[in-house]
């Protein structure tokens, strides 16, 4: 992880921090999220294409859609569309998923987001080093 990712990490919420899974390409993302995810569950990573940008990781059966999150060191973050546009800046990662989460403005595509994957309730096995999903005992969801 690079040294601005990490610095970026280190300024967002314990949301962003827990749903973040560096670098991890979008196979491992669809098999994340189709594995251990359902309707709504998202996580952040790497964007494999552009050098600071993250993808905002939505499951939505039978796809898992992408949405790539950059940064203007004047504006902060925004979510970029498909025609490039990019959309309302917020000043961290957090602000900008929560703003999503709760109301998604009208020509704003994007998958509802219910569901953070959190990467805490992952574990690496000693055989094959096959991720594992441990569910939470609690009923209740964590915000």
């Amino acid at each position: 992880m690079g040294a601005l990712h990490q610095g970026n990490m280190e300024r967002e919420g314990m949301l962003v921090q827990s749903i973040y899974y560096g670098r991890i390409g979008s196979e491992a993302t669809e098999m994340l999220l189709e594995r251990f995810g359902r309707d709504g569950s998202f996580l952040l990573r790497d964007s494999e294409t552009v050098q600071g940008a993250y993808c905002l990781c939505v499951r939505k059966a039978p796809f898992v859609y992408t949405y790539r999150l950059i940064h203007d060191a004047t504006d902060g973050w925004s979510l970029q569309q498909m025609s490039g546009v990019r959309l309302q800046s917020f000043r961290t990662l957090e602000m900008l998923i929560e703003s999503y989460r709760r109301d998604v403005p009208s020509g704003v595509n994007i998958a509802s987001m219910t569901d953070p994957l959190d990467k805490t309730h992952m574990q690496y096995t000693n055989f094959g080093q096959e991720l594992v999903y441990m569910e939470m005992s609690s009923s209740s969801s964590v915000c």
